[in-house]
């Protein structure tokens, strides 16, 4: 798999918000799905967390909204591990139209947990192993 995930999608009408564009929340919602999609595809399938006792949550989402999006544009959205840390990885995402012009950026970073506790533990090795790191130098270029 490439280290940088890239999923296409077609901005639905129910995103759009009362200013005509996508609703920020939305912008969340889409950052879940591709982080999922993305592990999916590495092979850190919601089975695998379950075998290991484990799963991600949220500490933080920072979003940088820089143009609208609109019901039926196509949207490009890249998704990347940019580090990996003992028990937080930070995620990186932008959003951009079929020009390449970029819509959003954004990160999240994530904490790795023991499921049965809550707490914060260290990412198992299955899940290290399975994403390559894109250090800043390698990022998508705007």
């Amino acid at each position: 798999m490439p280290k940088i995930y890239r999923h296409r999608i077609t901005v639905p009408a129910d995103s759009i918000d009362a200013n005509g564009h996508v609703n920020n929340v939305v912008y969340i919602q889409w950052m879940q799905d591709v982080a999922t999609s993305h592990s999916d595809a590495q092979g850190c399938t919601r089975s695998l967390y379950e075998q290991l006792g484990s799963s991600w949550v949220v500490r933080a989402h920072r979003i940088e909204y820089l143009k609208p999006a609109f019901a039926g544009q196509e949207i490009e959205i890249l998704t990347w591990v940019s580090n990996l840390q003992r028990t937080r990885s930070l995620r990186r995402y932008r959003f951009q139209n079929d020009e390449g012009t970029v819509l959003a950026r954004a990160e999240t970073d994530w904490v790795y947990i023991n499921a049965a506790s809550g707490r914060p533990c260290s990412v198992a090795p299955e899940v290290s192993q399975a994403f390559e790191l894109v250090p800043e130098e390698e990022e998508p270029r705007e």
